[in-house]
């Protein structure tokens, strides 16, 4: 079971996407070059990404292992389909967003795509 951040880091409202916790459940956590986070990693990417772009509301779920990037719920606004931002981290504020997907699932696909590319 890998443990994710604490119900009090979390907005009241907030739940993980199933997919997302199946994909844990069965232990796919690395797609090509992004790789799901969790444990004292997850923490980790959270505080670090809470104190660099305090501006922003976001949980992490996802890293890149080639860069900076993390895949992030943007917990901006109470949604039942949470928006996904790809943050370039340690980027300058301002200059750390890279990409906004409409969900999760749309996230997983172009992982999953990615990933047949990957050596």
């Amino acid at each position: 079971m890998y443990e994710l951040l604490s119900r009090e880091l979390l907005p009241e409202w907030f739940e993980y996407p199933k997919n997302l916790l199946c994909l844990l459940e069965d232990d796919e956590i690395d797609f090509g070059p992004w790789q799901l986070l969790h444990g004292k990693w997850l923490n980790v990417r959270h505080a670090g990404l809470k104190e660099r772009y305090p501006n922003l509301d976001l949980v992490p779920f996802a890293r890149r292992l080639d860069d900076d990037d993390v895949a992030c719920f943007d917990v901006s606004e109470n949604s039942s389909v949470l928006k996904v931002k790809i943050i370039h981290d340690f980027a300058s504020s301002g200059w750390e967003e890279r990409e906004e997907l409409e969900s999760f699932d749309i996230w997983l696909q172009e992982a999953k795509e990615l990933a047949k590319d990957w050596d």
